[in-house]
């Protein structure tokens, strides 16, 4: 039984592809006498005639690979589509190192830990890119013996 050009009616009237159009495998006789626009239009409102439903994507490989990655797998050198610094631009990085270690010596302050001229001094070397983490602001202080005195 050739259905082709009923297909293709109903194909335009669905606004479907005519791979999406379905036939009620009952009703295949009726649908092979309509003829006209009209007979299509019938048998679609008679629910003879349907559109396939749109066929989704699984979320469901994706929500594992994020499981993965947030274990911190698959995370190695193959997987890498940047270099270093495009992965975390060299400024970002920057900014991280520098906020830490001025919140650092703001703590130090506020505990007095500190003098306020020496958290000044550190503040300019830490502007100045002079230490590569808050261990070495403690280790410069330790040598240098700035922290305040205990009374």
């Amino acid at each position: 039984m050739k259905l082709t050009s009923q297909r293709r009616i109903a194909a335009q009237l669905l606004k479907v592809g005519e791979n999406k159009v379905w036939f009620d495998p009952d009703r295949l006789d009726e649908i092979k006498e309509a003829i006209t626009k009209a007979d299509i239009r019938s048998l679609i409102s008679n629910l003879a005639i349907q559109a396939k439903p749109d066929k989704g994507i699984s979320g469901y490989r994706s929500k594992k690979i994020k499981v993965q990655k947030s274990k911190g797998r698959r995370k190695g050198k193959g997987s890498k589509k940047g270099t270093k610094k495009a992965r975390l631009p060299k400024k970002d990085a920057w900014m991280a190192k520098v906020r830490s270690q001025r919140k650092f010596i703001k703590e130090l302050k506020a505990k007095n830990l500190i003098k306020v001229n020496t958290y000044r001094n550190l503040y300019s070397k830490i502007k100045g890119g002079f230490f590569r983490s808050r261990k070495h602001i403690k280790m410069f202080l330790s040598e240098k013996e700035l922290f305040n005195q205990k009374k």
